[in-house]
């Protein structure tokens, strides 16, 4: 069995086991990825050595004009049996996953999805559910979710993780990457720059209470994606080779996650505001900014955060235990009510099972803040300014700011006291709710910011 280094390569990775210093085996089951000029041309030889011969291609309109016409074309020229179904309903919910089901031929035996995150999650849990292979032709490369292992789905109205598959083969064909709306390539790039946060929450979290952590896929994640940031003044001039760069590292985070078996290695504290936005917009009506655009914006607003907590002279840890012992899950439970609407009931069920905000786990945490809280400061120094980000952003016309996503100052309070809630995850801004200073420091952001 090979170990796990660092400087392996993603084509390294590949349908691959390692050992790992960390003391797990981890498996990258994403067999194949062809990124690249005319890489579309590799999807009908790829099906054919594999005999899926017969195709259910699914995609939604606008995706069937970038891509799924000339998918379909492709395979058909080569012998592949087609079924193309264009999705209606485009919530990307339970209605969504039945039509996809309904209108399946059950001769299929292979899926293929034509599109970008919420196309891509679709596909990937309902081929799990189904047992089915399934392929991905990627349209932009706007997030990090397509070789992951888990897709987030709206059920009963909160967007929510569920178990599904790694693809088998990803297509990122240069040729159509660099057709995708301008704001797409910009919000993956803002997708990357939130493994700075979500790799410090999972650090957070093994220092104050021992999860398990892997060093390894950490640098992996954090070198991919310091390097793709490297070139990303070249982005606006459509480079396909930069395009294609932008394209591996965020299959590459995909590939961690399958790794470690669960999102950590690319998605935090930054995301649950991505998901709570999420869920809050689709509530009211209104369509989302790019998945890419809001996690930008969230990391920028943790950054923030960060930074006010190391501005502060002294942590009253003592404060922060009374705080923890005055807990009342009843009165918590009216506060999700209020911040979540229809939406609330299946949070309230999630700490029911999680207990992460109960008196006596958050006084052992406070115990360990207070004992490691030099090693969490450094931590917190590693991190990149706020302001580098903003600069970052603003170059790549890209948003930096809650409002120019559609988040007033009432939104971004709730988002920040509550978007935590929506996982049974240690972030940081579970950290600073222990500490009794998420309130005071949310303010101090939405007064400044």
């Amino acid at each position: 069995m090979q170990e796990l280094t660092r400087t392996l390569s993603l084509s390294d990775c590949l349908n691959h086991t390692f050992s790992c210093s960390c003391g797990h085996t981890h498996r990258a089951e994403l067999e194949a990825v062809y990124i690249g000029k005319g890489t579309l041309k590799e999807l009908p030889k790829w099906l054919e050595k594999k005999g899926y011969i017969k195709a259910y291609i699914i995609c939604d309109p606008i995706t069937k004009e970038i891509a799924g016409d000339q998918t379909k074309k492709e395979l058909e020229e080569k012998g592949i049996d087609v079924q193309m179904h264009v999705i209606t309903h485009q919530a990307y919910d339970e209605a969504t996953m039945g039509e996809i089901v309904i209108h399946k031929d059950h001769t299929r035996n292979v899926v293929i999805g034509v599109g970008t995150g919420s196309i891509n999650d679709m596909c990937r849990y309902f081929s799990y559910q189904l047992n089915l292979p399934y392929c991905i032709v990627a349209t932009a490369a706007p997030m990090d979710g397509f070789a992951s292992g888990i897709s987030a789905l709206t059920v009963d109205n909160l967007k929510t993780t569920f178990n599904a598959q790694p693809p088998q083969l990803i297509i990122g064909d240069t040729e159509i990457l660099k057709g995708a709306p301008y704001s797409m390539i910009s919000a993956g790039l803002g997708d990357l720059i939130g493994k700075f946060t979500c790799l410090c929450d999972w650090k957070l979290s093994k220092l104050i209470q021992d999860e398990y952590y892997c060093e390894v896929i950490v640098d992996m994640v954090g070198d991919c994606a310091k390097g793709v940031l490297k070139n990303a003044d070249s982005v606006k001039t459509r480079d396909p080779k930069v395009l294609g760069n932008i394209m591996e590292g965020l299959v590459f985070t995909g590939v961690a996650m399958s790794m470690v078996g669960n999102s950590r290695p690319a998605s935090g504290c930054e995301h649950h505001i991505s998901h709570y936005w999420e869920t809050i917009f689709e509530q009211q009506g209104r369509r989302p900014a790019p998945h890419g655009h809001q996690v930008g914006v969230g990391t920028i607003l943790i950054l923030k955060l960060t930074e006010s907590l190391r501005n502060l002279s002294t942590i009253d840890f003592d404060s922060a235990r009374k705080a923890a012992e005055a807990y009342e899950f009843d009165a918590w439970c009216q506060e999700i009510r209020d911040a979540y609407g229809p939406a609330a009931e299946g949070v309230i069920e999630m700490e029911r099972k999680a207990k992460k905000n109960e008196t006596s786990g958050r006084l052992q945490r406070i115990g360990a803040m207070e004992k490691h809280w030099k090693e969490i400061c450094d931590l917190l120094e590693e991190l990149p300014s706020s302001q580098t980000v903003i600069d970052l952003m603003k170059e790549l016309q890209a948003p930096y700011h809650p409002s120019q996503i559609g988040v007033d100052k009432e939104l971004l309070k709730n988002t920040l006291m509550y978007c935590k809630e929506i996982r049974a995850r240690y972030t940081i801004l579970q950290m600073l709710w222990d500490l009794n200073l998420l309130e005071q420091l949310t303010d101090q952001l939405i007064q400044d910011f």
